[in-house]
């Protein structure tokens, strides 16, 4: 094994590039600062113990917010959000974003015109885009290869939760106001309440949530240590501050990215539109607009159950793909049902629609491939940005899609559903095929009798495509 470059001369046999990007290193190389050849001990029991002691201090916040971030993200602001992500304190200027969010969903309720709204909407998706780039990189920094489909699916799911909680209070609200009236209207009670309660959980993110291990008030000196190395599987460290043209670049030319992007782009087009017109699909089956709220509620658990469930086993069976590809199968077949059944039958439509709500698993899946597959700072955040952006753009075209002149089936817009997430399932399974291919090309160049791994690989910051050590989960 070749010493990191500088304390030695280096051999032929370690890849030229790899050497070229070896001097500007992770932050997780400073753990090693002054314990050069102190081995760590980390056995099974000792790597249980701390999973156990990260999952109760990050968990629980990373769940509740992502369950307050139940409405769209702003899409122009998603690069630059990455980007300050990648070189600000990570939990830092995720605490300012979650606290101004806050801060602008109570502004929310002062809105009195369009032009007020429009202005109050921009700042609030302004905020809100470092939540979900910011959770996947905390994900990727704490959280082993083998964790991490159970951990992203875990904190999305509150999406799911929010929706039953959110459509139940909806409806109380709703149906007190037209009982007994109210002094304030109730979706400015909405708005500060959720805003106040997205600024206090902010500033306690603020308080517990450490940048990265190395400032984890919560944990032993040695354990920060400990922390960090049982990562090091990853190959891909827990963080660099500095922007590389080369990750941008590879970024932009690599398959996989434009694959993420492309299912991001086409699987929320049926998003974005079920989401916005959700009230009035279940009105076309012959429900009030209240008793709507009340009747979606259900979709969320739903989302909740597959969500937990295909992460679980994901990680269990290690292959987050093809099992995630059954929540897109259920929710393909409730949509045939949505426009194969008459109009008179309610319940089965109405079950139709439920079983839609299992096809955000895939999205998640990928998401947390993300913070898995994609290693490089700067080319993590990049491909991070493009698959939020097709997120965005996805779910601005779906609602385009129910015009007026349909209703009440909307029968255009339910096969456009159908066609996008078939569509869906040829990129997934392109993409399983070329993680696969790419693996044994890996496992090719580390049997040559010449290949030599340097000296903490693990920790240099290379991209995931550069490093010959870093294996694809599927």
């Amino acid at each position: 094994m070749e010493k990191l470059p500088g304390s030695q001369e280096h051999r032929g046999s370690v890849p030229a590039e790899i050497v070229k990007h070896a001097n500007d290193a992770d932050e997780a190389m400073k753990a090693l600062a002054g314990h050069e050849g102190v081995p760590l001990e980390l056995d099974e029991a000792t790597s249980k113990r701390l999973l156990k002691r990260i999952d109760l201090h990050l968990m629980p916040l990373l769940c509740v917010i992502y369950g307050l971030n139940y409405l769209d993200r702003y899409l122009a602001w998603e690069y630059p959000t990455n980007r300050l992500l990648q070189r600000l304190p990570l939990a830092k200027y995720s605490s300012f974003c979650i606290i101004m969010w806050g801060l602008v969903l109570c502004c929310m309720a002062g809105v009195k015109n369009y032009s007020g709204g429009l202005a109050v909407r921009f700042f609030l998706g302004v905020f809100e885009a470092a939540v979900t780039p910011g959770f996947a990189l905390f994900t990727s920094q704490w959280y082993t290869k083998r964790e991490q489909g159970t951990r992203v699916g875990i904190w999305f799911s509150f999406n799911g939760w929010a929706q039953i909680f959110g459509g139940l209070i909806a409806y109380a609200i709703a149906k007190g106001a037209r009982l007994h009236g109210s002094a304030i209207a109730p979706w400015k009670i909405v708005f500060l309440v959720t805003g106040l309660l997205t600024m206090a959980i902010g500033l306690l993110f603020l308080i517990f949530m450490p940048d990265n291990q190395l400032n984890a008030r919560w944990l032993e000196p040695f354990d920060r240590r400990l922390a960090i190395e049982r990562v090091r599987v990853n190959q891909q460290g827990i963080g660099n501050k500095h922007f590389k043209l080369y990750q941008l670049k590879e970024a932009l030319l690599d398959p996989m990215t434009w694959a993420f992007a492309f299912y991001a782009l086409t699987a929320d087009i049926p998003n974005g539109g079920i989401s916005n017109f959700f009230s009035q699909l279940i009105v076309s089956f012959g429900y009030t607009a209240e008793e709507s709220l009340l009747y979606g509620t259900p979709a969320g658990a739903v989302e909740v159950v597959t969500l937990l469930v295909c992460g679980f086993l994901g990680d269990r069976y290690r292959n987050r793909l093809l099992i995630s590809m059954s929540g897109l199968v259920v929710a393909i077949l409730g949509m045939v049902l949505v426009v194969a059944l008459p109009l008179s039958n309610d319940g089965g439509r109405l079950a139709g629609y439920y079983l839609t709500q299992a096809s955000p698993t895939m999205f998640v899946a990928l998401l947390s491939l993300i913070a898995t597959n994609v290693a490089g700072y700067t080319k993590k955040t990049t491909v991070a940005a493009i698959y939020l952006i097709s997120y965005c753009a996805g779910n601005i075209i779906g609602p385009q899609t129910f015009r007026p002149k349909d209703e009440p089936r909307y029968v255009p817009a339910e096969i456009t559903i159908i066609c996008c997430w078939s569509a869906c399932l040829g990129d997934v399974l392109f993409i399983y095929w070329y993680y696969r291919q790419q693996n044994k090309k890996k496992a090719a160049i580390r049997v040559q009798p010449d290949y030599t791994k340097l000296e903490n690989q693990e920790w240099l910051d290379l991209t995931d495509r550069e490093n010959p050590e870093f294996v694809y989960t599927l």
